[in-house]
């Protein structure tokens, strides 16, 4: 059986990978192959970890972001990490052909939500004591801190090299992405120490089955709108649903300067209260006059042109234009000078780098081909 390697560099877009700053991705991908895929829409980290474990588009393992709209109460309602249990893993299948297993992340929603069957399990988040030990582990970094990545890829590094388990999924965080363009000296040394890593890692075994992606990507947002304050200021009876929203009390949210936008994502989904067709015409045509929308999409079109589950995306979609976010705050437009993030279309590019893979280049499309090759071709 041959041994698999998953690295997840979360909000790598191709930018950050180059000859002179990435020599060990290089040297990787000509032992195998480098391309560009897409990520699973919404460029978000809950819905592509699900749908790279997984091998399925959203549309089959219902995972959209961190919250749903219920027209019946008129509320957004955040989930839980309870996790898509009827959806089988890569870890659950080839566990269930006798492979080790080992997950291993930054944050620990990912673990506690896919986590379930794998032998080996430790994030940076939550790390356990007895496991640190095992691999001769310092205490992790803070979460979001860019030390992070480094760190849990260590992890992964010392578990190949002391137990060689079978199977491996290792995410880091995206930090570095949030807080740096690609051509910042910070993201240029940073780069550098993971590119370190990876080098290290895959020396350790060349034989291994090895994907090296980037989860989803991130590109700057120095302007945020207000999507929902917009529509409502020009007659537009509607309901601007983010589907991830910011796990904080409007409390937590408040510093000595004022509130801080929340549920800054490049998507929202559209509630029409109203949704004759003369109303639709309208809020499309205003819409797609905006210079801040990318596209706006009827919810079959969406479903069907990015695999979504068509009972979860609102009447529309709309994504946000290059340089811009959606955000929730007071007011209609906000300077966001440095801010970077992700959730549009923007973002959907992302690298595979892959050695010793299932299948021949051109069948790479998307990142959930990954592991949807491997679970049909075992």
């Amino acid at each position: 059986m041959k041994k698999l390697l998953f690295l997840v560099i979360e909000g790598c877009s191709l930018e950050y990978i180059s000859l002179e700053n990435t020599p060990n991705i290089y040297r990787i991908a000509k032992d195998g192959f480098c391309k560009c895929v897409k990520a699973a829409v919404p460029t978000i980290y809950n819905v592509n970890h699900v749908t790279l474990l997984s091998g399925k588009f959203p549309c089959e393992h219902k995972v959209i972001g961190n919250s749903v709209y219920n027209p019946e109460t008129g509320a957004a309602e955040l989930l839980g990490n309870s996790g898509p249990k009827e959806i089988e893993t890569i870890m659950d299948f080839m566990r269930g052909k006798g492979a080790s297993t080992a997950l291993l992340t930054v944050r620990n929603e990912v673990l506690e939500t896919l986590g379930r069957s794998v032998d080996f399990g430790i994030s940076a988040e939550a790390p356990k004591d007895i496991l640190l030990r095992f691999l001769d582990m310092p205490e992790p970094p803070p979460v979001e801190s860019l030390q992070a990545a480094t760190w849990i890829l260590e992890v992964c590094y010392r578990l190949v090299k002391k137990n060689s388990i079978d199977v491996i999924y290792c995410a880091t965080n995206d930090a570095l992405m949030r807080k740096y363009a690609p051509d910042s000296k910070e993201s240029i040394r940073q780069m550098r120490k993971v590119d370190e890593w990876l080098g290290k890692i895959y020396d350790l075994d060349h034989d291994r089955e090895v994907y090296i992606t980037g989860g989803y990507g991130m590109g700057g947002k120095p302007r945020l709108i207000n999507l929902q304050t917009v529509l409502e200021r020009n007659g537009f009876h509607v309901y601007c649903h983010a589907p991830f929203q910011d796990k904080v009390s409007e409390q937590k949210a408040k510093k000595n300067d004022g509130p801080k936008p929340l549920n800054q994502i490049g998507m929202r989904c559209l509630y029409l209260a109203d949704d004759s067709d003369k109303k639709r015409e309208e809020l499309v045509n205003f819409l797609e006059a905006a210079p801040y929308v990318d596209m706006v999409s009827p919810k079959e079109e969406a479903a069907k042109r990015f695999n979504l589950p068509i009972e979860m995306i609102g009447d529309y979609l709309v994504f946000a234009s290059e340089g811009y976010a959606f955000a929730d705050f007071d007011g209609e437009e906000l300077e966001a000078e440095g801010f970077r993030g992700n959730g549009s279309l923007l973002e959907r590019a992302i690298p595979l780098i892959a050695v010793n893979a299932a299948e021949v280049p051109e069948k790479y499309r998307y990142s959930r081909d990954i592991v949807k090759i491997i679970m049909e071709s075992r």
